[in-house]
Parts: C-alpha cells; sequence; structure tokens
C-alpha cells in the first residue's frame, strides 16, 4: 500500500514538473507574439505565435485536470490536496491571462502606439522575470529548498514596480490625442498585462503560505 501511494505522489510531481515546462513554453510564444506586434502589427508571425499560445495553454488545462484526477483519487503528498490544487489552479491563471491579452490585441485589431511601447515593453519584461522566479518557487517547495521567502520579496518588489508603469502608461493615453474609444481599449489591455504580476504575487505568496504550514 504505501509503495503505491509513493508512486501516486511521484506521478504527481512529475506532472507538476511537466506543468511548468510547458508553463515555460507559453511564457515563450507569448513574449514573442507580443515583440512581433510591438515592432510589427500587420505581421503575419503574430497570428501564429497566438495559436501556438493557445496550443500549449490547452495543454496546460490538460495536465491540471490529470494532477486533479490524481489528488483526489487519493494519492498523497506531503501538502493537503486541497492546497495543492488551490496552487496549481492560481498558476493556471497566468497562461489564461496570456492568452486573453494576445487574443483581444488580435481581434479588436489593436496598434500600440508607439510612445507607449517603450513602457509596455518594460512591464511585460518585469512581469516575465516575475514568472520565472514563480517557477523557481514552486521547485523549491517541491524540492524543500531554501529561499522561497527571498523570491517571494523580490516578486513582491515587481509587483509594485510593474503598478508604477501601469499606472504611468494610462495616464500617458489619456494625456494624448488618441481617439476616446481607443484609449479606452488601450486602457483595458494595459489592465490585463499588469494583472500578470498581480496573479504572479498571489501565487508567490500562496507558496509561501504553503512553505511556512510545513514548518508549524
Amino acid at each position: 500500500m504505501l509503495n503505491f501511494l509513493f508512486k501516486k505522489q511521484r506521478q504527481i510531481e512529475s506532472l507538476i514538473y511537466g506543468y511548468l515546462e510547458n508553463f515555460g513554453i507559453i511564457q515563450e510564444h507569448f513574449s514573442k507574439a507580443l515583440n512581433v506586434c510591438l515592432e510589427n502589427s500587420a505581421c503575419e508571425d503574430f497570428d501564429f505565435l497566438t495559436e501556438q499560445t493557445h496550443k500549449f495553454e490547452s495543454k496546460a488545462d490538460d495536465i491540471r485536470d490529470e494532477i486533479k484526477n490524481l489528488m483526489y483519487g487519493k494519492a498523497l503528498i506531503p501538502e493537503s490536496r486541497g492546497d495543492i490544487m488551490r496552487l496549481v489552479e492560481e498558476i493556471d491563471r497566468v497562461p489564461s491571462l496570456f492568452q486573453m491579452i494576445l487574443y483581444t490585441i488580435e481581434t479588436q485589431k489593436l496598434v500600440i502606439p508607439e510612445f507607449i511601447i517603450p513602457d509596455i515593453k518594460e512591464l511585460i519584461r518585469l512581469s516575465l522575470v516575475s514568472c520565472d522566479l514563480m517557477v523557481e518557487q514552486v521547485e523549491a517547495l517541491f524540492k524543500r529548498r531554501e529561499g522561497i521567502r527571498v523570491l517571494l520579496a523580490t516578486i513582491d518588489h515587481h509587483e509594485s514596480h510593474c503598478d508604477h508603469i501601469e499606472r504611468s502608461i494610462i495616464t500617458k493615453i489619456f494625456d494624448s490625442d488618441l481617439d476616446p474609444f481607443q484609449k479606452l481599449q488601450l486602457k483595458d489591455l494595459v489592465i490585463d498585462m499588469g494583472e500578470i504580476s498581480d496573479q504572479v504575487d498571489r501565487v508567490s505568496k500562496r507558496i509561501n503560505i504553503i512553505s511556512m504550514k510545513r514548518i508549524v
């Protein structure tokens, strides 16, 4: 019986590492698609990279569901099933944001004005750095490594900086001579972009709580 439960535990950990690997692929396609959009909004590569992002986001959903099925099949792992499942679901909201941002640009035919492109690039750069740190946190949690709180502090710092950049971009949009409807479209897009770092910060805090429960 113990061997059976240990095997299921290892299966869940393997699926989670597989999820993280797939997360990295989604992130890479999202980053490339957005860079293409910012450099050349009419480029056909944008549509292809958007679809690739969707493809791997769907794969992430499949892995998440497989983890859930194993988890509620009485697989035994050190943390409670509820804690780990909520963590996976929180992480899974990040790829959904990637997909939503790209679909918004694609379906609304948005063209990003040049005067906010540098700020948007910095907002996305910091957000993706935080995503990388979040993945490090998850690996540290399951491999029982130290450093989770240090990563938490760095992610929290990036989230605050991203909030500042987000507000600055929106101010520039509404101070401009753009069409009022275009201003609203761009504002909503920037808010969605800023949500990446916000969500990563929420995940980071959840990881820290799970880690602290081990000590209590």
